[in-house]
């Protein structure tokens, strides 16, 4: 059955996956391995060792190693100056920004508790992008347009972000329909980090490394956290961020090779994208996941 370690679920021999990689894979392993009846022996005689060799083995496989390469080192932190807004006032802001209703995402603030799942820093107020424009890329440009009129803000990307240029990642339109599917309102809440888990990673590194329950966050998301945390990016020395859950397209070929992301430079904060293979100390990815 499963057990709890801290907050994270501990999958054991006896649970659904356990049964099927005991039954399936090590069963259908021993028998191709058509031991005799002294082989059988020594294999059990041997057990310690063996089942060293097999933590070995599952400890290899039960991790991605794809992009491996693209992770450096990272010391880069928030601001000091940054600090989680409380969530019924992350509600209110979203809601008198977007000329939403806050209601039912209030009542539901007040069911949550302190616990997140392993990896989030806290609660976050995000609106459905559908209540704010027609596609994605234009529901971005409003969020976009509320940052420059609150900052300064410079979008290397406007007019570049329309269907043929922007899309979300597929993980991340389905979480995010998961989540949209236990809340009502305008408004949802989801558990989030703001880039400091993935610091140093490459946003496919990213991607790769994320748990089952997490998915990257897009630029509209993200941008929707910076207008309820605006300290969070206040210099260049501080962590940047990658918009993993956005594909981009520079061309608009249909080449959704790149990404997004925003980052602080000379006294402003600005939007561009850059590709999703090249791993820099001073950025991370930001990502969501789907609440316990």
């Amino acid at each position: 059955m499963m057990t709890m370690f801290g907050k994270k679920t501990l999958i054991t021999s006896n649970d659904p996956k356990g049964l099927h990689f005991v039954n399936n894979i090590c069963r259908t392993a021993y028998d191709k391995s058509k031991l005799d009846d002294d082989s059988a022996q020594r294999l059990n005689e041997n057990g310690d060792e063996v089942k060293a060799a097999m933590m070995k083995i599952i400890s290899e496989f039960s991790v991605s190693n794809q992009f491996a390469n693209e992770e450096v080192d990272s010391s880069y932190v928030y601001p000091k100056e940054y600090s989680m807004q409380p969530i019924t006032e992350q509600v209110r802001i979203i809601a008198k920004l977007f000329n939403l209703s806050p209601d039912d995402a209030l009542v539901y603030a007040d069911t949550l508790t302190t616990n997140v799942p392993e990896g989030a820093e806290g609660w976050f107020a995000i609106p459905r992008w559908e209540k704010i424009a027609p596609t994605y890329g234009e529901a971005v440009e409003n969020v976009l347009a509320k940052i420059d009129s609150s900052r300064k803000f410079k979008n290397y990307r406007k007019g570049q972000l329309h269907s043929r240029f922007l899309k979300l990642h597929t993980r991340t339109a389905s979480m995010l329909q998961k989540i949209g599917e236990t809340q009502t309102g305008d408004i949802l809440i989801l558990p989030a980090q703001f880039a400091l888990k993935h610091r140093g990673k490459s946003i496919r590194r990213a991607r790769e490394t994320f748990g089952n329950n997490e998915f990257g966050l897009g630029s509209f998301m993200i941008g929707c956290m910076l207008l309820t945390h605006p300290d969070r990016m206040v210099r260049w020395e501080e962590l940047d961020i990658d918009c993993a859950g956005d594909e981009y397209s520079p061309d608009g070929d249909g080449d959704f090779s790149k990404s997004l992301r925003f980052y602080f430079s000379g006294g402003e904060v600005r939007f561009g994208s850059r590709g999703v293979g090249s791993a820099f100390g001073g950025y991370g990815s930001c990502s969501g996941f789907l609440p316990q």
